[in-house]
């Protein structure tokens, strides 16, 4: 197989430099265990100036725990989480939420583009209000969806005031937090805590870290005892300093939007060769990192066979074609040429 760069998941990139330098920093001599390091402490701040307030922040190894256990944290097992149905929570962490909330049940709901609506969540949350049914406690979002495209600024704000009028809680899913505000142009604040959202599930990996996600609670009377959960769950690093110092190196000079600019606009590069193909079709709006297409089964078959490698059953179906921060301008070139030529 020749040597190229891969689509199937923006987790296939490595370490960006700055992070590995960041890492490679933090590893001189000794520092105190169990989050009470410089590293962890300043990168904590950072966040809290990025998100301009004073918001509460845990480091755990991956986006599963991330969410479980900030969910775990908003609710009560005979509580509900209100989903989209094509959510990472609902179709994709082996039941994670329910396990670390004791039995709190995905309520999943339909919605264009991979998005919530407030009638959406109004119609789930108003079906039932007897004790024979799981109480509806929280609404999660994912920012960028699942497929692709993003929540603007008042889409978020309208969900929250549906989700606050009813006694709900608002929790997001950030895996791809970094190239939603670099789609939109806007401060991350804008589209967290001024919007009404609660807790934000920031992904790391993605942006170029080597294992991390941060859990930055804008609410910090939710966060009581968070740390305890995190340990029960066997997320609290012993040696937290080489979780948190990568976030330093991709969060100085917004070098996380730099990134994330990049692969949203290697995603758009794709976009448009895909849409010169014959036979190709794409199924969602491309406003993040990743292009999602109908492809003949056999331009599939022939793409597989020529060694690249992409998913077909995240989403709604089709292809999906993923951008990470280290996709090269030749790798989508070369997609491209073997998709018109497996198309003609």
């Amino acid at each position: 197989m020749r040597a190229m760069q891969h689509f199937a998941s923006d987790n296939y990139a490595g370490i960006c430099p700055e992070a590995a330098a960041a890492f490679a920093a933090a590893n001189a001599g000794h520092a105190p265990a169990y989050g009470e390091d410089d590293w962890t402490r300043r990168v904590s701040d950072r966040l809290r100036a990025l998100f301009d307030t004073d918001c509460d922040v845990y480091f755990v190894f991956n986006g599963t725990a991330a969410n479980s256990l900030a969910l775990a944290a908003l609710c009560q097992s005979y509580h509900s989480v209100v989903c989209h149905e094509l959510a990472h929570v609902e179709t994709d962490e082996c039941g994670g939420p329910e396990f670390f909330s004791n039995g709190s049940k995905l309520l999943p709901a339909r919605g264009g583009n991979g998005k919530l609506t407030p009638a959406a969540v109004l119609e789930l949350i108003s079906r039932r209000s007897d004790v024979h049914y799981p109480k509806p406690r929280v609404v999660t979002l994912t920012q960028s969806t699942e497929v692709g495209t993003v929540y603007q600024p008042y889409e978020v704000a309208a969900i929250s005031a549906c989700a606050r009028e009813h006694g709900l809680r608002v929790h997001m899913d950030g895996a791809r937090f970094a190239n939603a505000v670099a789609a939109l142009g806007v401060a991350p604040a804008d589209i967290t805590w001024r919007a009404g959202v609660d807790v934000l599930c920031f992904g790391g990996t993605k942006m170029g870290l080597p294992v991390g996600e941060a859990v930055v609670f804008f609410d910090r009377t939710l966060s009581e005892d968070f740390a305890y959960r995190c340990k029960q769950a066997g997320q609290l690093a012993s040696k937290m300093r080489f979780l948190s110092a990568p976030w330093l190196g991709i969060l100085e000079g917004e070098v996380w939007l730099k990134h994330a600019r990049h692969a949203n606009a290697m995603a758009q590069r794709l976009a448009a060769g895909v849409q010169q193909v014959p036979g190709a079709k794409l199924l969602f709006p491309v406003e993040a990192n990743g292009v999602f297409c109908e492809l003949p089964e056999h331009v599939l078959t022939g793409l597989r066979e020529r060694g690249w490698r992409f998913y077909t059953f995240i989403g709604a179906g089709g292809a999906r074609f993923m951008c990470g921060w280290d996709t090269l301008p030749d790798s989508v070139d070369a997609l491209l040429a073997d998709l018109r030529a497996l198309s003609a």
